[in-house]
């Protein structure tokens, strides 16, 4: 039986909570829900929607970097934005980053999230043997 992996990104702040960046089994890698915090530990909460989205991004690719996947390994993610009013924001940045890729997503509008962030971004992925 494989065992579970904890992925850690050094380039990402670590969970304050009792969870992992990141959990893999065999060839899937779970990324947990990423908020938009600088490697340095430091808050993007106060800053615009696009800041926030670009940070989250980036820490979740870290993540994925991490765990030995990239952009084109993602199979799913699920956004979470603080109001619907975000979303061609966040599509815009979000292609950007994925490029031609179109993985399976969600866009989830809530309330609020923590510490005051307007997104929070997981996804899950996969990843390939390399011959």
């Amino acid at each position: 039986m494989s065992a579970i992996e904890t992925i850690l990104s050094p380039d990402v702040p670590p969970p304050a909570g009792h969870y992992a960046q990141a959990t893999a089994y065999k060839d899937l890698v779970f990324v947990s829900g990423q908020l938009a915090p600088r490697p340095d530990g430091s808050h993007t909460a106060g800053e615009p929607f696009a800041v926030q989205a670009r940070q989250a991004l980036d820490n979740l690719l870290a993540v994925l970097a991490a765990a030995g996947c990239g952009p084109a390994d993602v199979l799913k993610v699920t956004a979470y934005l603080v109001g619907a009013a975000h979303w061609p924001d966040f599509n815009a940045i979000y292609a950007e980053v994925f490029g031609p890729h179109r993985p399976a997503r969600a866009v989830v509008p809530v309330p609020e999230l923590h510490h005051g962030y307007l997104i929070e971004i997981e996804a899950v992925a996969v990843r390939r043997k390399t011959d």
